[in-house]
């Protein structure tokens, strides 16, 4: 390190608000912003990261807003990482809940300073004695009742104790002696990732040291790029941020993991060579060989950190005996027609959080017969979910099943093809799965039924007839048409 970048500046302090969900975290964060963020947050709970910088006594302060469903448990954890401060938020109507447990245990495994806001105190079945007592049961002494933890009674309605603790979130973090070197590379956190439709990559990130500049390069473990757009909190388009600033950064080649360490500035070619090419959430699982019991799911979301809590969520979403889930696909930004053609072919249920799907998508799902679950609140998503898993095993029963043995003729979507009917029966009419290996290929039709040159209306087993079927997907010899009821 040089002489320049031993020139420490002193840096306002990053500030996190955990606690469980609705014990009032971003409704503290709206009286302090002066905003009304609440209003805005599907079901009135946070459900991403965000960071806000506010001015108090002249000096700055930048605060994490972090989601408290149990869903986003990693998304707190990145939060207290990358916080200086935090303030843990529990309601005095409700004491410790297990979210709130949960926030003490990431705040006292990563050493993080921390001071606590007793809210909704302007409610009349506020009972201290318990929030204290509860919390010295967690192993958080408050000043006062045998330790050193401060804490401060608040109310987000009228305003009540918020002053006094934003004065000792300030004392607090001059405790921690917060500086940064203006000379050195611009380093800090990736706090969200996105893939907008009209702006592309999106990164919100947190800088603790150096400066970030537009026209530097940037990069972390899994992703690189040139920072294109530099813009502020508010949204504004700036030249330059210094630490604590949150930004959002345009230029990024694909999405970095969330909770990485960047590192921005004059960056040669061969530190970004040394960068891994892939993104976040990008990884196709292999479908490999599908059992009865199988449920397949293919996961999109707004964002990556919404992403990574609907992953983690329906990977705990409880099965029967003998059933299995596997994630096929997942990715961030809006159900497309690529999805549905995918999860046709893997017989896989889309589920989508807080995104939706296209014209293309919702008219190609129709037509493929595949499922899309779809919902802004993740509680309520999740119960969507339970139900349609269970529908689909429950419908999933093969009735029969026919082998191609020959195709005859193929014009536009009308196939004639001779085969034998393997299992059950095949009916006029009936609408057909075409199973070639172990993948789904698509969705037939039947439009007319021969059995000894003769047209009927079913075909039992063990006899062979030919089939006249109207399909987008050209059928193949060993192909099996099959009936799931």
């Amino acid at each position: 390190m040089n002489e320049a970048e031993n020139q420490n500046l002193k840096r306002s302090p990053i500030v996190v608000v955990v606690g469980h969900v609705d014990h009032g975290k971003t409704s503290l964060l709206d009286y302090i912003r002066k905003t009304n963020v609440v209003a805005k947050e599907a079901g009135a709970i946070t459900q991403s990261i965000g960071a806000y910088e506010i001015t108090h006594n002249g000096q700055r302060i930048t605060f994490i807003d972090t989601p408290g469903h149990e869903a986003f448990s990693k998304m707190r954890e990145r939060g207290a990482k990358v916080a200086d401060v935090a303030i843990l938020v529990v309601a005095g109507d409700e004491s410790v809940k297990p979210q709130t447990q949960e926030a003490i245990r990431v705040l006292l495994n990563s050493k993080t300073p921390f001071a606590v806001a007793i809210t909704k105190m302007d409610k009349p079945n506020v009972d201290l004695e318990r929030v204290k007592k509860d919390l010295s049961a967690n192993n958080v002494f408050l000043e006062g009742y045998g330790g050193n933890v401060s804490f401060q009674d608040v109310s987000a309605k009228t305003g009540e104790g918020i002053n006094e603790l934003l004065d000792l979130i300030l004392l607090t973090s001059e405790m921690e002696d917060l500086t940064y070197s203006p000379e050195a590379p611009a380093t800090g956190f990736i706090l969200e990732s996105e893939l907008d439709s009209r702006r592309g990559i999106t990164v919100s990130l947190v800088l603790k040291n150096g400066q970030l500049k537009a026209g530097d390069g940037i990069a972390t473990a899994s992703a690189k790029g040139k920072i294109k757009i530099l813009e502020n909190f508010l949204g504004e388009r700036v030249k330059e941020l210094i630490p604590s600033s949150p930004a959002t950064v345009l230029g990024f080649e694909a999405l970095p993991q969330l909770g990485e360490e960047f590192i921005a500035g004059k960056l040669s070619e061969a530190d970004l060579e040394k960068v891994q090419k892939s993104a976040a959430f990008q990884k196709k699982i292999s479908a490999g060989k599908k059992e009865v019991s199988d449920i397949r799911v293919l996961l999109k979301a707004d964002v990556a950190g919404s992403l990574e809590a609907l992953s983690g969520l329906v990977q705990k979403i409880p099965l029967k005996e003998g059933q299995k889930l596997e994630i096929v696909n997942q990715g961030v930004g809006e159900i497309t027609d690529s999805d549905v053609k995918e999860a046709a072919v893997t017989e896989a249920v889309i589920i989508g959080f807080r995104t939706y799907p296209n014209k293309a998508a919702e008219t190609l799902a129709k037509a493929q017969n595949v499922t899309i679950v779809t919902n802004e609140i993740i509680y309520k998503l999740v119960e969507e979910i339970e139900k349609t898993l269970a529908e689909v095993f429950t419908k999933k029963v093969i009735l029969s099943e026919l082998e191609t043995l020959a195709v005859f003729s193929s014009q536009g979507k009308k196939q004639t093809v001779g085969g034998k009917v393997i299992s059950g029966a095949i009916k006029n009419k009936a609408k057909l799965e075409i199973k070639r290996g172990e993948k789904s290929a698509g969705q037939a039709r039947v439009l007319e039924l021969q059995q000894n040159k003769k047209v009927v209306n079913v075909v039992n087993a063990g006899n062979e007839c030919g089939l006249q079927v109207e399909t987008d997907v050209k059928i193949e010899i060993g192909d099996i048409l099959r009936v799931i009821g």
